[in-house]
């Protein structure tokens, strides 16, 4: 049995594990399941992520793993997207639980809220933006120093942010007030060879 990824496109989390897939060159097959339509919902994927999100995925031997970034160091162990130094290591960490604390619960909401809900930016919470806004000026600031998160070595704190980053516009966020991090996220696109419109 291949490796079975079950994701939406729409979503930045399901494409950021696709990514680093394609990156480390592991074959797959990709199972659409549409969040809007409720197939997270259905009992049949339920049995397979009780919690009801995308992504996850279905090893050879039938075993599943939930959690986008859980999922994506499970797949990247012993490569090059994982920093090898210990502090190095805790720091890529250190981005990946930002991420889904402090960047995609502002960004990736914002953009759901307005590019497929259809929802005016002016009846969205105005925190959204406000946090969303400090979470692209951390790693503004952060990228003053490196070229990427990590020094400058590709790493999987610079796939997790990517996916959202990329697609920050949809949710009401200019990048081009964030001018590294807009730089950056050409660089991340183009060393995972990233294809999906923004």
């Amino acid at each position: 049995m291949t490796l079975t990824l079950f994701g939406d496109r729409k979503s930045g989390n399901c494409l950021k594990v696709a990514w680093t897939l394609k990156y480390l060159a592991i074959p797959y097959v990709w199972q659409d399941v549409d969040v809007l339509e409720g197939q997270t919902r259905t009992a049949e994927f339920l049995a397979l992520n009780p919690a009801g999100q995308v992504p996850v995925i279905r090893l050879a031997d039938g075993r599943a793993l939930a959690q986008s970034n859980a999922i994506i160091l499970w797949l990247a162990e012993g490569s090059d997207l994982i920093p090898h130094d210990r502090y190095e290591r805790a720091r890529m960490l250190e981005w990946l639980f930002w991420e889904q604390y402090s960047h995609e619960p502002y960004i990736a909401v914002a953009r759901f809220q307005m590019a497929y809900l259809n929802r005016p930016r002016e009846s969205l919470d105005p925190k959204l933006f406000e946090r969303g806004a400090q979470a692209l000026a951390r790693m503004e600031g952060a990228l003053a120093t490196s070229a990427l998160l990590v020094g400058d070595d590709l790493s999987l704190a610079d796939v997790a942010l990517v996916a959202y980053t990329r697609m920050a516009h949809a949710g009401g966020f200019d990048l081009a007030s964030y001018p590294r991090v807009e730089a950056w996220v050409s660089r991340v696109e183009a060393a995972l060879a990233i294809k999906e419109p923004r």
